[in-house]
């Protein structure tokens, strides 16, 4: 499967809410709701592990209802941060922080573009 990047370089085919809606999987939407109620501190059941993709039009889970960087990605309709003018911003920036792969697939992404 082709990798499927986030706005922030995230890969979404390895996020456990894509995998749940694209398996129909119901023992993976719960143990992951039960994982991020804990790790982000917010209340979120099973039903709530439902995703498309970061990019993709329509159903998301959890924090990526309110991601500031989907925000601006999806009203710029980019690609991904990585064709942003403003690339790398603050918002983006907090992410590459905690996950320089992250950093690494927006800029290989950018030279393939030749940005």
């Amino acid at each position: 499967m082709e990798p499927m990047i986030s706005f922030c370089g995230l890969l979404c085919n390895e996020c456990p809410a894509y995998i749940a809606k694209q398996e129909d999987n119901d023992e993976l939407r719960k143990r992951t709701a039960e994982q991020w109620s804990k790790q982000f501190k917010m209340d979120m059941k099973p039903e709530d592990i439902n995703c498309d993709g970061c990019v993709a039009e329509g159903v998301h889970s959890g924090y990526c209802r309110v991601c500031e960087i989907r925000k601006c990605g999806m009203k710029k309709e980019l690609e991904s941060c990585a064709m942003c003018d403003a690339y790398a911003c603050d918002k983006v920036t907090m992410i590459h922080q905690h996950d320089h792969k992250c950093k690494e697939r927006l800029d290989a992404l950018r030279k393939k573009q030749g940005l």
